[in-house]
């Protein structure tokens, strides 16, 4: 075995081709085994004298945890050594470069891909990490250190979720939120008080969005917990891609075509539409290409099917709003002397007027404050003709803003027509799940 980390260094079993990259006390080397087999690795190596009795500790846990793991998202420790100077992991070479690298060469990355590399984190490490002296172990780089490890004396696992937000405010942005041209304005965005604003552009979720701010909360008492993150609508682990994605998708399209044999169009195309859903991961993570065309072939025969039944939905549901407007209009006639009721009634036009438009949001909102109106109305309201009227109204407008919230949740679900093309699918897809 060899001297410290500079240059290219020696280790029994291993010849050392180049430097990948460094880090605080680490510096990370592709080398391939001596042995018959050539195995390309890469070996970080940690320089002793960097280190003090903080820092071991974590080097321990790290090595302890990454011994104990096989998972796909996670870099696999083959083994360790050392010496009088250095200690050497020797872990499982990754040909693509890190997720730095990833961002860099591609500027700003869409929102579903960073939602990919959100779902494939892991926080192993974090659970193992307790309130440390910034003194003795503030490392890594200042752009991702979270405010209270510049600012306070104490910190804890919380930090990693404010690294994630930044490295999530990157990879949609295209620089961190404290990007500065020296330490010392760096410095002073960290210490700052001021909430970090989100740019307008590009255009996020809302999900994102309220990721985003509650992973950037400068008080750590505040910020989004490790739980609620991993919760979190927008991260969407249930849609990661998995061995029971296939398995959940199947189910699903069965039921969808049990419902279609119904005669249930409307359930039936919500039903293929969220098979789609877990399709979409389920041929991200099939790696066989004959399973994979099989699965591809299956999904044509569903979007199909998605599509005529769209026609089916949109025709009853133009008819459903004819009946919805001529109940409207007799009971109108009838509310004269109830401004409350005329003026819920105006609300009740105005969504159908928004939906009319294409603004399925700004209708659901109006028809959920309408039926909160008419709700209380119905319930004072005497027997007779005008009461038989007003239930019915109300039955209308609770099954369009019901028809609404399943358009809405489709429209925003996971999958897309890029997604799709990529996996060679029709640009078809997208458009028998979009009702207007």
């Amino acid at each position: 075995m060899a001297g410290p980390c500079w240059g290219l260094p020696r280790l029994d079993g291993f010849i050392f081709t180049e430097r990948l990259g460094s880090g605080t006390y680490a510096t990370v080397y592709k080398a391939y085994a001596k042995k018959d087999t050539r195995e390309v690795v890469a070996i970080k190596c940690v320089a002793k004298k960097s280190l003090n009795k903080a820092s071991v500790e974590n080097l321990l846990t790290e090595i302890e945890i990454l011994k104990g793991i096989r998972h796909p998202h996670i870099v696999q420790l083959k083994d360790f050594q050392w010496d009088n100077d250095n200690i050497y992991l020797i872990m499982e070479f990754c040909a693509g470069g890190d997720l730095s690298r990833f961002i860099h060469t591609r500027r700003i990355l869409p929102e579903k891909v960073a939602r990919v590399f959100m779902q494939q984190l892991d926080f192993g490490f974090a659970q193992h990490m307790s309130p440390r002296d910034e003194k003795h172990v503030l490392r890594g780089s200042p752009l991702y250190m979270a405010p209270e490890m510049v600012c306070q004396r104490q910190y804890d696992a919380r930090v990693d979720l404010w690294s994630v937000g930044v490295i999530l405010y990157e990879a949609l942005f295209g620089q961190p939120p404290f990007a500065s041209r020296s330490f010392s304005e760096l410095e002073e965005k960290i210490r700052s008080n001021r909430v970090i604003e989100l740019p307008l552009r590009p255009q996020l979720s809302l999900d994102c969005r309220d990721l985003l701010q509650r992973l950037l909360e400068r008080d750590p008492s505040r910020r989004i917990s490790f739980k609620d993150f991993f919760a979190h609508p927008w991260v969407d682990l249930e849609h990661m891609p998995s061995g029971e994605s296939l398995a959940r998708a199947t189910a699903l399209v069965v039921e969808a075509v049990k419902k279609d044999q119904e005669g249930d169009a409307a359930t039936a195309l919500s039903l293929y539409c969220k098979a789609l859903d877990f399709f979409v991961p389920a041929l991200h993570y099939e790696v066989d290409s004959q399973r994979k065309e099989a699965i591809k072939a299956k999904v044509g025969q569903y979007v199909s099917r998605a599509e005529e039944l769209k026609a089916i939905v949109s025709s009853s549901n133009q008819a459903l709003l004819r009946q919805g407007t001529s109940v409207q209009g007799l009971l109108r006639e009838m509310a004269r002397d109830k401004p409350r009721l005329l003026a819920a009634l105006e609300v009740a036009s105005a969504a159908m007027a928004k939906e009319e438009a294409g603004k399925e949001q700004d209708a659901l909102d109006l028809y959920q404050h309408s039926l909160g109106e008419l709700l209380l109305l119905l319930a004072a309201e005497a027997q007779g003709r005008r009461r038989e009227l007003l239930h019915t109204e109300v039955q209308n407008l609770m099954a369009r803003a019901e028809y609404l919230k399943e358009q809405i949740k489709i429209r925003e679900s996971h999958w897309d027509a890029a997604t799709l093309d990529k996996e060679g699918l029709s640009e078809s897809v997208r458009s028998s799940c979009t009702l207007q």
